[in-house]
């Protein structure tokens, strides 16, 4: 039939052809036909084989006559969106995508319906409220209550050893405390509190986290149930008791 000798092009397309055909006849480089027809030289390159090896018709967009991804997309939304609201209406998109893949064979991610969904006023966007975090208020007077803790850093910025700062700081004003260690253990811990303390006095209380340092992570031994106490102690926490 003659019909089927008929190749229709677009003018984007004949344009592109007449450039090929000008570097096909070595008339012009490929460099030169990529820059001329607004495409990188691998891709130039593709067309000369193409049009080389099927002649014109090499030159038309392969994609030609095939369903555009955004079109099928649309289907599937426009079917999922049905569904949902024939049966999932007042599902989440988690279990309606679920619902949708086993029993309609339509395959969506959760966060796609979410989207689909909430474009369509049928789903809104549930903000997670935020945990309230109640501080705790600051001490009124120096010494009420000293917080301690061991920074781990490379405070020598290589020119040494990576040590520990014990650093303290009162709560109510701020004063801050600090001496080097090579580690965060029991020693360090008691030589720089008593390097605080005779500096700065006894502390009424002190807040420090739950380093093995300072809570202890055994049981409570028979001694210490006799002496009335609810959780095991630590070395550092006993010779706190000792200092009241």
């Amino acid at each position: 039939m003659v019909g089927k000798d008929i190749i229709r092009m677009s003018l984007k397309e004949l344009k592109r052809l007449k450039v090929i055909q000008e570097a096909i006849d070595r008339h012009i480089t490929q460099k030169e036909a990529a820059s001329m027809i607004g495409l990188s030289e691998r891709q130039a390159r593709r067309l000369l084989r193409a049009v080389r090896e099927e002649g014109d018709r090499g030159i038309i967009h392969k994609a030609r006559g095939r369903s555009s991804n955004r079109r099928m997309a649309e289907k599937v939304k426009s079917k999922a969106i049905r569904l949902y609201k024939r049966k999932y209406r007042g599902f989440g998109p988690t279990l309606a995508s679920e619902k949708l893949m086993d029993l309609d064979g339509i395959k969506l991610s959760d966060e796609t319906l979410r989207k689909w969904l909430m474009e369509s006023g049928l789903w809104k966007k549930i903000r997670k409220r935020s945990v309230h975090r109640q501080w705790r208020p600051r001490k009124e007077c120096f010494g009420e209550m000293v917080q301690m803790d061991g920074s781990h850093h490379d405070w020598l910025e290589g020119r040494g050893p990576e040590l520990v700062l014990m650093g303290y700081i009162d709560d109510a004003t701020n004063t801050v405390f600090g001496m080097f260690y090579d580690y965060e253990g029991t020693l360090p811990a008691m030589d720089s509190f008593k390097r605080y303390v005779k500096k700065y006095g006894i502390p009424q209380s002190v807040y420090f986290d739950r380093h093995t340092t300072y809570k202890s992570p055994g049981k409570l031994t028979p001694e210490e149930k006799l002496e009335g106490l609810s959780e095991p102690q630590s070395q550092f926490e006993r010779t706190l008791d000792e200092l009241g």
